[in-house]
């Protein structure tokens, strides 16, 4: 027993290989994926960041989210408004966030340990886990909508399978079906390496769009052609139209909670510290705006069709082939469709859920996880979650888009505190894989109280209306603070982080220091020097975090 015990330790225990070219096993703080990302795999160049954000707007859920404000009454141009100018907004705050991790090329987790301490960064850690698997699950949902909709369309029978799901899932038992067929098409993905994924985003930006301006061609036909249904007048007026526009504005900023937090994740491929910005700036509100205009416009076709408002753009797709709908024309149609979105929403789920959710994964276990793994246990997670049931209307979606807003804005406005104000742009990156006692951030037992202060204080406030998300009564006055409860979150985590650490300053702050943030970085245990494209290594950083690190161990 004991042998057997000791061989699946071997077994599952992560290994590494050092400069010398000898395997050692990890430390709980230390595994190579989450070192800094090495020279040669920092091939993203502005244009991949660019084109990987209209890839990763290309999915359903932004069909969903951008059409919810319609479903509540705010007019098509009133509900694209609000969504652009609340995703304008987490585009800069991504910008900023992820600064950090294309400078240092680190992930999320390990930049949290800057701000909360080795052992206290597996609090926001796990937050940040979490919602990527909630998200990954619903993607999940909407790639099973999306192959049931293809097989429909060859397969007629489909639909005659009893449904033993109930009212409140949004999937029947023939789309469950089709959920763990795309479940397992995902995990198939899952193995191709990630620096190697950049042509599978170029192919998905075309394949995406393609299909969705066909829906869109198609559903402008069949409404008559006519631009009527464009216009039509919100079902909503005076204050409570104030508040939704108010509210659906920051829910456009919210539902992007973690693309900010994780945008180190991200931009740690980067070839050059800046050849993010016009991506973040720039591709992702544009590409943003460009399906919110194509989702509200085919919902708001669904009304001159069918009679009623479609919000669930697959929904819309199905019901094309209903009764005497069910052409070959139509059935064909439904099928180069749905097939394009079952493929875009396969790498959708990869690059904004199982990567930023196999970074977090393997920083809370690092010597028995790697993101690989990660990415296996999030798939894992994100089905035993049931996650159909977070989509069967439009307000229980809103419901989920909002819910959770609370916590992940508060650690954004920690985290770029820190680094802005704090560390002037200056991180040691040595010492954020030690928690030996001497170590830079090793604040209090590794757990930094001033992080833990900022967030409960932060969270605070929007807690109320958070527990009426999940169902508390709560008055009006409640409910409509919640509206703005992620910039009132990422505001008082920053102000309250930085006022404790003037109060009380951590080892390392550089008060009234200028700007510290180096030329460029790289890993002390990337022996090369030059990047292969052209890139100077500011070296003298090296040897600075080496010395730092020897010094406190």
């Amino acid at each position: 027993m004991g042998y057997d015990l000791a061989w699946l330790h071997d077994r599952l225990v992560v290994k590494s290989v050092d400069r010398d070219g000898y395997q050692r096993t990890v430390d709980m703080l230390d595994n190579d994926s989450i070192r800094p990302t090495p020279t040669k795999d920092r091939t993203w160049s502005q244009l991949t960041y660019f084109v990987f954000w209209w890839s990763a707007t290309a999915n359903v859920s932004n069909l969903y989210s951008a059409s919810t404000g319609m479903a509540m009454g705010l007019t098509m141009w009133e509900a694209i408004a609000c969504s652009f100018g609340g995703q304008f907004l987490a585009g800069c705050l991504m910008a900023l966030n992820g600064r950090a991790g294309a400078m240092y090329r680190i992930p999320f987790p390990v930049l949290c340990r800057s701000s909360w301490g080795p052992w206290g960064a597996l609090w926001p850690t796990f937050n940040r886990a979490a919602m990527s698997i909630v998200w990954n699950g619903v993607n999940s949902v909407q790639g099973a909508q999306c192959l049931y909709v293809f097989l429909h369309a060859i397969f007629p029978s489909i639909e005659n399978i009893p449904d033993k799901m109930g009212s409140k899932s949004a999937l029947t038992s023939a789309q469950m079906m089709c959920f763990f067929v795309y479940w397992i098409i995902n995990c198939a993905f899952l193995i191709v390496p990630v620096p190697k994924m950049k042509s599978l985003v170029y192919i998905k930006v075309f394949v995406y769009f393609a299909a969705a301006f066909s829906m869109l061609g198609w559903t402008v036909s069949l409404a008559g052609g006519s631009a009527k249904f464009l216009h039509a007048p919100s079902t909503v007026h005076g204050t409570e139209k104030s508040y939704l526009i108010f509210k659906f504005f920051f829910l456009g900023l919210a539902s992007c909670g973690t693309f900010i937090s994780n945008a180190a994740d991200l931009q740690r491929y980067a070839r050059k510290p800046n050849d993010v910005l016009i991506g973040q700036i720039i591709s992702f509100p544009v590409s943003n705006l460009l399906v919110a205009v194509l989702g509200n416009v085919i919902a708001a076709a669904s009304k001159s069709i069918f009679g009623e408002l479609i919000w669930n753009p697959l929904t819309f797709l199905d019901k094309l082939m209903e009764g005497e709908r069910y052409t070959s024309g139509n059935r064909a149609a439904c099928a180069f469709i749905s097939l394009a979105f079952v493929y875009s929403t396969v790498f959708s789920a990869i690059f904004e859920n199982s990567i930023p959710a196999g970074n977090d994964i393997a920083a809370l276990m690092p010597r028995y996880i790697t993101i690989r793994r990660g990415f296996f246990i999030c798939a894992v997670l994100s089905y035993a979650i049931c996650p159909w049931y977070l989509l069967s209307t439009a307000a229980i979606f809103i419901t989920f888009l909002s819910s959770y807003q609370i916590f992940l804005s508060a650690i954004a406005g920690i985290l770029i505190c820190d680094y802005y104000l704090i560390r002037r742009g200056y991180l040691n990156i040595p010492a954020l894989y030690t928690a030996h006692p001497e170590g830079l951030y090793r604040y209090f037992y590794g757990f930094n109280p001033r992080a833990f202060v900022a967030y409960l204080i932060a969270v605070a406030p929007n807690f109320y209306g958070f527990l009426n998300q999940m169902g508390v009564k709560a008055p009006l006055g409640i409910q409509r603070f919640y509206y703005i409860a992620y910039p009132t979150g990422l505001c008082v985590a920053f102000g309250v982080y930085y006022m404790s650490c003037l109060a009380s300053s951590p080892a390392g702050m550089e008060k009234y220091a200028g700007w510290k943030e180096p030329k460029d970085y790289v890993d002390e245990n990337d022996l090369m020097r030059e990047d292969g494209i052209g890139n100077e290594v500011d070296t003298a950083v090296i040897e600075k975090g080496a010395l730092a690190a020897s010094k406190e161990v």
